[in-house]
């Protein structure tokens, strides 16, 4: 079953320095925080606060791709979690044809702004990540989670990339 998330934020994990997507559900229960790249955190946070550059970026490149094809978004997926690694979905749709392209979770989410399609995590993911998200020595997962789970928008300022 697939939930649907919004991304609620983006910042820096203040351990390992790294960024981090944070999804959450409508009710607020469920979270999913997804540790991403620089360059990929950075082609987020760009969409995110609607700064526009003069050149199109790689993400902008393929929205424009897409409608130029008259190919539309439907949805993103973060499908699947495997060995610590997350793997996610871009559910496209062209002249009655549906299309799934195989994508990193970072570039579907920088695509999924871009073009205002849902973004869903299958609950196995969700169930799945409350066992191994990335911890230091001195904190267990739960305490991640929750420390997550509880981040309010001056937490976030905290850690804004």
């Amino acid at each position: 079953m697939e939930i649907e998330m919004k991304i609620r934020g983006l910042m820096m994990d203040p351990v390992t320095n790294s960024p981090i997507v944070v999804l959450k559900d409508a009710t607020g229960e469920g979270v999913l925080p997804i540790w991403v790249g620089i360059y990929e955190a950075n082609a987020i946070a760009l969409e995110i606060e609607k700064i526009a550059l003069p050149r199109p970026q790689t993400h902008d490149l393929i929205k424009n791709v897409l409608t130029g094809l008259e190919a539309s978004v439907r949805k993103v997926v973060v499908s699947e979690l495997r060995d610590d690694t997350f793997f996610a979905v871009i559910w496209m749709e062209r002249d009655g044809h549906i299309i799934s392209i195989d994508s990193r979770p970072s570039d579907a989410l920088a695509l999924a702004l871009r073009l205002d399609c849902p973004i869903f995590v299958e609950e196995s993911v969700l169930k799945s990540s409350k066992q191994s998200t990335p911890t230091t020595g001195k904190q267990t997962s739960e305490e991640m989670r929750k420390w997550l789970e509880n981040l309010n928008d001056d937490d976030l300022g905290h850690y804004k990339m």
